[in-house]
């Protein structure tokens, strides 16, 4: 007999689900705090934070975007912490957390190194908060929060998003016949 389990311990959730509950989550956001999900402009903010601990902080200062984006704490900071934090609870409930140096899906195509894998981790993460730095969101601040207004920059970056994601899984994990 199949013991029932709760859907916050199913390791996979109904995306239709899933996807209202944002919907939702993004309507009570705008409402409660008058502001849209979103995460890399936070992300920038606290590595400005960071780069003056290392660099001072008049480097930070003189620099034209992070002086137009200094670190506060506020409603951004605790959707970023708390975001990371439901994920792990996510995790944890459903059984499906480990901690792993090289992914399975990444030894299999790439090979075992750790630090090859951390490089490539490393400089994708840079590419992609590049990307969405220059694209003025992320794919919660643009994909969700915009879309969900109509904006036509976040369709644009949507659809772009999903044509770059096809064609990059396409690149690095062929499909044999």
């Amino acid at each position: 007999m199949s013991e029932k389990t709760s859907f916050l311990s199913s390791p996979r959730w109904n995306p239709y689900m899933v996807g209202a509950a944002i919907g939702i989550l993004s309507w009570l956001v705008f409402f409660v705090v008058d502001k849209p999900l979103g995460m890399s402009t936070e992300i920038s903010k606290w590595s400005g934070a960071t780069t003056s601990i290392v660099a001072g902080s008049e480097t930070v200062s003189d620099n034209a975007y992070w002086a137009e984006t200094t670190p506060k704490f506020g409603y951004s900071t605790i959707f970023l912490v708390t975001t990371a934090v439901g994920a792990f609870i996510s995790a944890v409930l459903s059984k499906d957390f480990k901690v792993e140096l090289v992914p399975q899906v990444w030894a299999d195509r790439f090979g075992p190194s750790a630090t090859k894998r951390y490089i490539g981790a490393f400089i994708g993460g840079i590419l992609l908060m590049f990307g969405a730095r220059m694209a003025g969101g992320c794919t919660s601040g643009h994909g969700i929060s915009g879309s969900l207004q109509l904006a036509v920059s976040s369709w644009i970056f949507f659809i772009t998003m999903f044509i770059g994601g096809v064609i990059a899984a396409r690149v690095l994990f062929p499909t044999t016949k």
